[in-house]
């Protein structure tokens, strides 16, 4: 059966993001008052094949862990529905 997983990761929130501060200053600047604390981070679409839904989220999570994060500098959540 195949899968498809959305994937997002993003940097730990105990580490700078400066990409997300520099972000957040533009946003503040350009008349977003209201704006506070931006963290930019990846969003991933992958289709996987796998014959349940439990060995897709393990093939999911192990190519999260060693391919797309850096798990000293990022997190990741996914979710995964049916093709």
């Amino acid at each position: 059966m195949k899968y498809i997983a959305e994937i997002n990761v993003m940097p730990l929130k105990a580490l700078l993001d400066p990409q997300g501060k520099a972000v957040g200053m533009v946003m503040q600047n350009n008349g977003f008052a209201e704006v506070d604390n931006v963290r930019i981070g990846k969003h991933i679409t992958l289709e996987i094949e796998a014959p349940t839904k439990e060995i897709a989220m393990e093939r999911v999570n192990e190519a999260c862990s060693k391919v797309l994060s850096n798990p000293i500098m990022e997190g990741y959540d996914y979710r995964i529905v049916e093709a």
